[in-house]
């Protein structure tokens, strides 16, 4: 309940793009699929071949080195936040839950994924119920279909891998949700051993789809300061839910049988997702449109060294414009209230009336009245029709001032800037 959601908060500040962060967490669903098969593998080894107390010493010792090498992990965190009592910090863990529904995107996506959980609950108990009752296969029967779950979930984590872009990732969580839940009632209806197996192979792979999305959107769609959180109050709602599955279910099979269960529990995943699946596309329409805005950010000196969640805030928050051939995007002694970053074109910076530079796609402006609260230094006027992203001061100040790298960035753009051209001089 504690490594899970700072894990999940952690990952998005150590990558460098959306893409980054998606194959992050392919690589960890693939890890999780393949803990899923070996780690029983080693315990029944230990178990078989030394005693309880090898394989609980193993286990502790592995978590040891895993703790350690976190320690020697380099991470810049974003300023701290100053200490706080203990009722504040029962407000802040009342904030994790009202940000799971701070936007109809968030509620829809942790929904899906509490409806994937419930669903797991049911299934640890058809895991054993299935091979004891229905084909009266034992004890290794119980060990043949979990393994199917586990081979299906390090196939869909493989299969993802090799083809997910970074795109389409909420539709992926989508159809992983289904997955879940779909396979169960086929099982209702086909309980025969070679379909069951089958059809819990392909629960595994909705796994691995699940896990994709599920850990990716968030870090995208609420803010940074307050992932832990909102991860923190699913993995309780996690709890929650797998144990409701799990209450639940023998009380249908007693209802309705094992087959009837089956297919009465496996239906509310795929129905509900089916209702879902044109929001689902939607939201991957909008975060491919900011991933085309990360990318002009990213292109930016003194806006590559940020963290990924703190770039795709920016470019959360990040308007566009367009200014015509021969205009001014502002004039030297304006006030200083936004910075820019060309998308295409080109604007020639204007000081004292002569030619400083001409700048181009992928170059920034505005910067020095921002960082030393002054007047505009120059003027800037587009010699073509120009494509800009703006920032607010309060968000461009707050970005690269949070963080050592691009706060030396900055530093050597001002004195580059300054050198080939300062009013103050000058005059």
């Amino acid at each position: 309940m504690v490594f899970r959601p700072a894990h999940s908060a952690l990952l998005p500040a150590l990558c460098g793009s959306p893409l980054e962060l998606t194959s992050a967490n392919l690589v960890r669903g693939l890890l999780d699929s393949l803990s899923t098969l070996l780690g029983p593998l080693v315990a029944t080894v230990l178990l078989a071949f030394a005693s309880p107390v090898a394989a609980f010493g193993a286990t502790a010792w592995l978590a040891l080195v895993a703790g350690v090498l976190l320690l020697r992990m380099p991470y810049e965190a974003p300023p701290a936040a100053p200490s706080v009592a203990l009722p504040r910090t029962v407000r802040d863990i009342g904030a994790g839950f009202r940000g799971l529904w701070s936007s109809r995107d968030v509620r829809l996506l942790i929904g899906l994924a509490l409806v994937q959980t419930f669903t797991r609950g049911c299934l640890n108990v058809f895991l054993v119920a299935i091979p004891l009752e229905l084909f009266h296969t034992g004890a290794p029967g119980v060990g043949l279909i979990t393994a199917t779950v586990g081979i299906g979930a390090i196939a869909g984590s493989l299969g993802a891998l090799a083809l997910t872009g970074g795109r389409r990732l909420a539709a992926i969580e989508g159809a992983g949700v289904a997955l879940w839940g779909l396979p169960l009632t086929l099982c209702g209806v086909m309980a025969n051993q070679p379909a069951v197996l089958a059809l819990f192979a392909l629960i595994g792979v909705g796994n691995a789809l699940v896990d994709v999305g599920l850990f990716t959107l968030p870090a995208r769609l609420v803010p940074y300061e307050l992932l832990a959180r909102i991860f923190g109050a699913f993995e309780s709602l996690v709890a929650v839910t797998v144990a409701l599955g799990s209450l639940i279910t023998p009380f249908v099979i007693g209802a309705l049988g094992i087959r009837g269960a089956l297919v009465v529990l496996g239906l509310p995943a795929p129905v509900l997702v089916a209702l879902a699946w044109r929001r689902l596309h939607a939201i991957d329409g909008s975060l491919v449109h900011r991933d085309r805005e990360v990318a002009v950010l990213r292109s930016v000196g003194v806006l590559a060294p940020l963290p990924m969640p703190t770039i795709d805030s920016l470019a959360l928050h990040a308007a566009s414009m367009e200014v015509a051939a021969g205009q001014e995007v502002f004039h030297q002694g304006d006030a200083g209230d936004s910075f820019y970053v060309i998308k295409a074109g080109e604007a020639d910076v204007v000081g004292d009336g002569r030619l400083v530079r001409t700048l181009g796609a992928g170059d920034c402006f505005g910067e020095i009245a921002l960082l030393r609260d002054t007047p505009r230094t120059a003027s800037v006027r587009a010699r073509t029709t120009l494509s800009l992203l703006s920032l607010s001061r309060p968000e461009f100040i707050l970005a690269v001032g949070g963080f050592s790298a691009s706060t030396r960035e900055v530093d050597g753009l001002l004195r580059t800037r300054l050198t080939a051209f300062d009013p103050a001089r000058s005059g």
